[in-house]
């Protein structure tokens, strides 16, 4: 994949901001882009904030190798190990930024004309127009500290909440694109939950796969508070293939080797059914594009056990394991923060305290 990225400073120091872009290297395609303000910094604390947003970016892309591009002739010549980092403040971020590239088998840094980097330019220009940036620059003179981790800008909170009960679910049957309603138990649960996630303030979209059960458990709580139900088709269960409407002995009887193997191993697919590698990659696209269109709001995001659990990894940056040993309930809720720079946190997982 190729990494462009880019950071200004307005006063150097001064109001600062960076844009970062991934793209398939064969294709050119955008695979995603990240911006953020970051205060009162230089344009060299830009640049490097902007290559460290843009090489987790490519991190959470599964990418191996990775190039990167940058009109920065500073952090170019330094991350390539040319240029001696002497100056204190670029001393971490180096260091940071080494730590990430650290994770792909190959990273290579090339310096490129302006003109040719105009994208994560204007990315970088956005951040430091974007409304929050005089508030920003306020906190960043001191009076407000960072996240505690170091995360920069407003993030994007995702509360998750997979749906109530249908028939499949009492009988623990793989359910994943058969069109399932509710049963009257799972009407009663997404009541429950929509009364609950009704108090919380500020929620500025009801998001939801496309599938009935989760529709309908969108809507308790979308009745509630007064907005209309978006429903975006990247939040859709796995599709189990041949595997749909059986129990698990029954899964494994019919396909014992597939079965085995689908149960550590996140490429093998059910037959004539989707991996959950692929589940990863869409989740991770739908997750851009929500973010793109509500960035920095409060949002419900209404799914199922493999896209809730994949979104969860990815706020946690962890392996493919977590979805063999996560548990989820019916109607329970999680929540994640997504940081324009890349960071994110999970705060809640799996809570059916509405329940009780």
């Amino acid at each position: 994949m190729i990494v462009e990225a880019d950071g200004g400073s307005r006063g150097n120091p001064g109001p600062a901001g960076y844009g970062a872009v991934v793209r398939d290297k064969l294709s050119g395609e955008t695979l995603a882009e990240r911006k953020g303000f970051i205060g009162v910094a230089t344009n060299n604390v830009a640049e490097y904030q902007g290559l460290i947003a843009g090489l987790r970016a490519a991190r959470e892309l599964n990418a191996e190798t990775v190039d990167v591009r940058m009109d920065s002739k500073l952090v170019v010549e330094q991350m390539s190990g040319r240029w001696k980092i002497k100056h204190p403040s670029m001393q971490p971020l180096a260091r940071e930024a080494q730590e990430v590239a650290g994770f792909f088998r190959k990273v290579a840094y090339e310096w490129i004309p302006r003109e040719r980097n105009k994208q994560a330019d204007r990315l970088a220009n956005e951040a430091m127009d974007g409304e929050n940036a005089p508030k920003a620059a306020e906190e960043a003179e001191g009076t407000k500290q960072p996240h505690w981790s170091g995360a920069m800008g407003e993030p994007t909170r995702v509360i998750l909440l997979r749906h109530g009960q249908t028939k499949l679910s009492v009988d623990r049957r793989y359910s994943g694109r058969g069109d399932h309603p509710l049963t009257e138990l799972g009407l009663e649960q997404a009541e429950k939950a929509a009364a609950r996630l009704s108090k919380v303030e500020g929620i500025a979209a009801v998001i939801s796969s496309p599938l009935q059960r989760a529709q309908q458990t969108a809507q308790k709580l979308a009745d509630k508070i007064g907005l209309e139900v978006v429903t975006h088709q990247g939040l859709i269960e796995t599709d189990f293939g041949t595997w749909e409407g059986l129990t698990f002995a029954e899964a494994s009887k019919q396909d014992p080797e597939v079965h085995r193997r689908w149960l550590g191993d996140t490429s093998v697919k059910p037959p004539n059914g989707e991996s959950f590698d692929e589940v990863h990659a869409r989740v991770r696209k739908a997750r851009t594009d929500i973010i793109a269109r509500y960035g920095g709001k409060t949002l419900v995001l209404v799914s199922h056990v493999t896209p809730i659990k994949t979104m969860l990894r990815q706020a946690l940056d962890v392996g493919p394991q977590f979805l063999f040993r996560m548990h989820l309930d019916l109607t329970g809720v999680s929540i994640a923060e997504f940081y324009p720079d890349g960071h994110a946190s999970v705060k809640l997982v799996n809570d059916t305290s509405h329940l009780g």
